[in-house]
C-alpha cells in the first residue's frame, strides 16, 4: 500500500506542472491554488467522514498545530510559489528546480544535529552545482504558455522548494493526527484558505467567462484527482515510509513534467538547462542512495 501510494505521487505530481501552466493563463495563480485545495480538501474530508467517521478528525492541540503549520508550508508556500514562478518559468524547468527538495531536507537535518554521511553531503554538493547551472541558464524554456521571462522566476521556484522541504521535514518530526488522510484534508483546507485570502487581499479577480475549457479541465483535474488523490497518498506514504524514501518523487516528477511539457505544449530547453537538470537529478539519486544505507538516526533527547 505504501509503495502504491508513492507510485500515485510519482505520476500525478509529475503532471501538476503542466496543469498549472494551462490554468494560470486564464486564472490568477494563487486564486487557482486556493480554490483547488479548498475543493480537494472538502472532498477528501467528506470521504474520510463517510468511511471512518468523525473520530478520524480527533486531534490534540499539538496535532492541530502540525496540520496548520504543514498546510502553510506545503500547499500554501510550496504550491503557491510554484504557480507564481510558473508565470515566468517553463513547467519542466520548474519541476527540475523542485527536485532540490531532498537536498534541502539534508541541510535541515544537518542544522538540527543529525549528521549526514559523507556520501550524502557529496550528493548535496553535486546538486548545488546542478542548480547553479540551471540558474545561470536563465528562466527561458520555450513557449508553452509562459507569460514572460523574469530573472527571479527560478529563484521563486527554489524558494517554493524550501517551503515544501520544511513542511515535509516538520511533518516527519512533529506530532501528527493518527489518520494520514484526515491530516491531508486539514492541510489542504488550511493551505486553500491561506492562498485564497492572499489572492483576494492582493486584488486578484476572476472573470469566469474568460476561462477556457482547457483551463477548466486542468483545474478540475488538479482539484479532484491530484489534490484528493496525490496529496493524501503523499501523507500516507510519509506516515509509513522513511522521509528519504518518500523524497524520491523529486527525481521522478521532473522527468514526467519535462516529457509532458515538450510533447503537449511545445516547451523547449537549452543544452545548458538539460545538463543542469541532469546534474540535479543525479545529485538526488546520490542522496537517496546514501540515505538508504545510513545508520539509524539518534532519537532526540
Amino acid at each position: 500500500m505504501a509503495w502504491a501510494a508513492l507510485g500515485v505521487v510519482y505520476v500525478l505530481w509529475g503532471s501538476t506542472y503542466l496543469a498549472n501552466r494551462l490554468i494560470i493563463t486564464d486564472v490568477p495563480p494563487l486564486m487557482s491554488g486556493g480554490f483547488r485545495f479548498l475543493v480537494g480538501g472538502l472532498l477528501l474530508a467528506t470521504i474520510v467522514l463517510l468511511v471512518r467517521g468523525p473520530r478520524a478528525f480527533r486531534m490534540t492541540r499539538n496535532q492541530i498545530g502540525t496540520a496548520l503549520l504543514s498546510g502553510l508550508l506545503l500547499p500554501a508556500w510550496g504550491n503557491g510559489l510554484v504557480t507564481l514562478g510558473q508565470q515566468h518559468v517553463a513547467s519542466g524547468l520548474a519541476a527540475l528546480l523542485i527536485a532540490s527538495v531532498p537536498l534541502y531536507i539534508v541541510l535541515l537535518r544537518a542544522l538540527t544535529g543529525d549528521r549526514p554521511r559523507r556520501a550524502t553531503l557529496l550528493g548535496v554538493g553535486v546538486g548545488m552545482v546542478g542548480l547553479a547551472v540551471l540558474l545561470l541558464a536563465g528562466p527561458s524554456g520555450g513557449s508553452g504558455g509562459v507569460v514572460g521571462s523574469a530573472w527571479w522566476g527560478p529563484w521563486l521556484v527554489l524558494l517554493a522548494a524550501l517551503g515544501w522541504a520544511c513542511g515535509t521535514f516538520a511533518t516527519a518530526r512533529l506530532p501528527v493526527p493518527p489518520n494520514p488522510f484526515a491530516l491531508a484534508a486539514a492541510q489542504m483546507l488550511a493551505g486553500g484558505v491561506i492562498l485564497l485570502a492572499v489572492s483576494l487581499g492582493t486584488g486578484d479577480r476572476l472573470d469566469v467567462g474568460t476561462v477556457s475549457p482547457v483551463a477548466w479541465g486542468a483545474w478540475i483535474y488538479l482539484a479532484v484527482i491530484v489534490s484528493g488523490g496525490a496529496f493524501s497518498a503523499y501523507a500516507y506514504a510519509l506516515s509509513v515510509l522513511p522521509v528519504s524514501t518518500v523524497a524520491t518523487y523529486a527525481y521522478v516528477n521532473p522527468v514526467i513534467a519535462v516529457l509532458l511539457g515538450v510533447l503537449l505544449v511545445g516547451e523547449r530547453f537549452s543544452l545548458t538547462q538539460l545538463v543542469g537538470g541532469a546534474i540535479v537529478l543525479l545529485a538526488v539519486v546520490l542522496v537517496i542512495a546514501a540515505e538508504r544505507i545510513r545508520r539509524p538516526p539518534v532519537p532526540p533527547v
